[in-house]
């Protein structure tokens, strides 16, 4: 009786074992997905110059990369270096990180100003930090990936900086003017039509303060729709923005509050790429206009609407070896300014322009390319600044900064 008892274990061991081992379930089990193995690459991108500037606004204006540089200064500079690592965790979700160093400290010489300042330690030295940090869920719906962490905003994305194409030599003019290029947040970046790719939408909200950490309970949002059309050679984007800041003035708190809205017109071929960008910049309670009555000074407090227009365009001269390029820009930082009424307007906390300075910005140069993601890039760097004030003459009512730049821009992996 118990060896037919062990007897009748082992067989029924054994048809289990087998069952198991030749189901349907085991056998999808064993199948291994072999359409996607989880990797990772690294990348990098630098872009440094030497420069010499030629002349120096007597004034200095301006809170550009050269602004309030002395005349005469020279240097060999980098101006942005980034270390990537992007990482494919399955074919639904991917992961990036970025370290960037951007904008160093300028050049100076002993009782001269310093240019702005830009990602530098205690001691000057040049100091990266975490840029991006974000993870991309894929197609969380048909044509459209999520996107939580640190990222690029829909300002210059879609098109802005790809018809452009040359942020090596200088940012697009909303971002060259203090829009977020980049944020920490939440997007929804897709497409309208995944198969031909022709229209697509980019929605974000973030904290509003680039890398930095916020520091208030306002949230920026961003949109962004774009269209590709006649065979992908004529670019349409259209972008809005709002943010509302809070800040205290005469210490009395106003509600402040900017939005942006841009255009973007591109016509795009290989050999060669014509386009324009427009905005306005509508910022609620963003300036104070000075008047002085006698000894006494007042101040009130104003909307403001910034302008820009760009444009620019960019060709093959030699394919694969020899590029021109070329770009001219307009900024007004308030059309409404009143120098009959005011004597001078001031930039409270919470805003980003200078009011009493319109500038014009040119570039031009070279695209030399001796190597694949190799590129020598001669360029001119050119602002001339002009005060909104009444009565104004000489430097004061117009003087500019002239740089000479000899580029230097390469790539390794792909971002």
């Amino acid at each position: 009786m118990k060896k037919k008892s062990i007897q009748s274990l082992l067989s029924l061991l054994f048809v289990l074992f087998f069952s198991f081992e030749f189901s349907p379930l085991k056998v999808q089990a064993q199948t291994k997905d072999t359409t996607f193995n989880p990797e990772g690459k690294i990348w990098g991108l630098v872009y440094a110059d030497y420069f010499y500037k030629s002349h120096a606004d007597a004034f200095n204006r301006g809170s550009y990369q050269y602004s309030k540089l002395a005349k005469g200064i020279s240097a060999f500079q980098y101006r942005r270096v980034y270390l990537g690592y992007d990482y494919g965790i399955s074919k639904k979700f991917s992961a990036q990180i970025l370290l960037a160093a951007e904008n160093d400290v300028q050049a100076s010489t002993s009782g001269v100003s310093k240019g702005v300042a830009g990602d530098v330690l205690v001691n000057n030295s040049f100091a990266p930090y975490i840029k991006f940090a974000n993870i991309r869920w894929k197609d969380i719906w048909k044509g459209t990936d999520l996107v939580i962490g640190g990222t690029l905003t829909p300002t210059i994305e879609a098109a802005s900086e790809p018809t452009w194409a040359y942020r090596s030599v200088e940012r697009t003019i909303i971002d060259f003017n203090k829009t977020n290029p980049f944020d920490y947040g939440i997007k929804l970046q897709g497409k309208f039509d995944p198969a031909t790719q022709n229209f697509g939408y980019d929605v974000m909200i973030g904290n509003g303060t680039n890398a930095v950490p916020e520091n208030d309970k306002y949230k920026w949002f961003y949109g962004d729709l774009w269209a590709k059309l006649f065979n992908k050679k004529l670019w349409i984007d259209v972008f809005a923005d709002y943010n509302k800041i809070g800040y205290t003035n005469n210490n009395l708190s106003y509600p402040h509050s900017r939005n942006a809205l841009k255009m973007t017109l591109a016509y795009v071929t290989v050999p060669f790429t014509i386009g324009a960008e427009g905005f306005i910049n509508n910022n609620k309670n963003d300036v104070e206009g000075i008047s002085i009555s006698g000894t006494a000074k007042d101040s009130t407090v104003l909307n403001a609407a910034a302008r820009g227009i760009s444009v620019y365009a960019h060709g093959i001269i030699l394919k694969n070896k020899l590029t021109f390029f070329v770009r001219y820009d307009h900024f007004n930082p308030d059309t409404k300014y009143n120098n009959t009424k005011y004597v001078t307007y001031a930039a409270p906390a919470g805003n980003v322009y200078e009011p009493n300075t319109i500038t014009n910005f040119i570039t031009t140069g070279l695209d030399i390319t001796p190597a694949k993601n190799v590129h020598f890039e001669p360029n001119i760097w050119y602002v001339r600044y002009s005060g909104q004030q009444a009565n104004l003459s000489g430097s004061a009512a117009h003087d500019y900064d002239l740089v000479w730049r000899m580029t230097f821009y390469f790539v390794f992996g792909s971002p």
